[in-house]
């Protein structure tokens, strides 16, 4: 399985280049299903006989599906129950985190945590999380290893900690949260491809891994902190920020997509 974000993705730097219906995303859209079909390609050689794509980015209907390698099933559009890793629960025996970014709060690439700034810290079990955390303890609950994971080489160290195992691709190095040293094209698809055929050697499901988890959200206005926390579960832990328990990873997951949603659908305007 490959779960599919954009940020991350060959080239990227800046807003327009990921926000849905701009003439960079268009332009984007392109390099980034170029990525995508790098890794199928690696995948397929290293012996994948079916790779599920997830798109994770926004709308999630990024990817031009008349240009994916045949060799995949795309996934495709919101409202999925696991979110950008939908399909981790169908039995795949690895998944591939790509285009990936560091966290909110850290230094990268359009860093951030599910919402574009309104979020500026997210723990998990008291440790600093980002998507790419918070989404391998998720696979870790299926048994499911990570195998590789490509962005920017902030993302690569972030990975480095909570995915040590996995191929690790920087596509573009970070120069500010809107500058990057960037690959072209040609270098980073021969990139992708070798790590992930060699990364294949390492699926393979394991023993899942059920535990409680605690998860904090710091916010950068209390007003989003008190719309989440109407959230049955979820308390209000200080101005700015919120906490709740979950009995397993997913249930955990479910709830911060919940807590992101209603705190997103509290920003007004300029004034957030």
């Amino acid at each position: 399985m490959i779960s599919a974000d954009m940020e991350g993705a060959t080239g990227v730097t800046w807003t327009d280049d990921v926000v849905p219906g701009t003439e960079q995303w268009q332009r984007f859209r392109r390099l980034f299903t170029g990525d995508v079909n790098a890794v199928i390609a690696g995948l397929a050689d290293g012996g994948a006989t079916d790779v599920l794509v997830n798109e994770a980015h926004s709308s999630q209907r990024n990817l031009l599906l008349e240009d994916l390698d045949p060799r995949a099933r795309m996934l495709t559009g919101r409202h999925k129950p696991l979110s950008m890793m939908e399909g981790i629960d169908t039995g795949v025996d690895g998944v591939v985190f790509l285009g990936y970014h560091a966290g909110a709060g850290c230094d990268g690439v359009l860093s951030h945590t599910y919402l574009p700034n309104q979020i500026t810290g997210v723990t998990l079990d008291g440790i600093p999380a980002s998507e790419g955390r918070l989404n391998a303890t998720l696979a870790a609950e299926y048994g499911v290893p990570v195998l590789l994971v490509s962005g920017d080489d902030k993302t690569c160290d972030d990975a480095a900690d909570y995915a040590p195992d996995a191929a690790h691709v920087a596509v573009k190095e970070c120069i500010s949260r809107y500058a990057a040293i960037c690959l072209p094209p040609s270098r980073t698809s021969a990139d992708l491809t070798t790590a992930a055929t060699t990364c294949m050697r390492r699926a393979g499901r394991g023993k899942p891994t059920t535990t409680p988890h605690h998860i904090d959200v710091e916010f950068d206005a209390s007003h989003l902190a008190q719309a989440a926390a109407v959230v049955p579960t979820v308390e209000q832990t200080g101005v700015r920020t919120v906490g709740f328990d979950a009995p397993t990873m997913t249930e955990a997951m479910k709830t911060f997509k919940i807590v992101t949603a209603i705190a997103d659908g509290a920003v007004q305007g300029k004034y957030g």
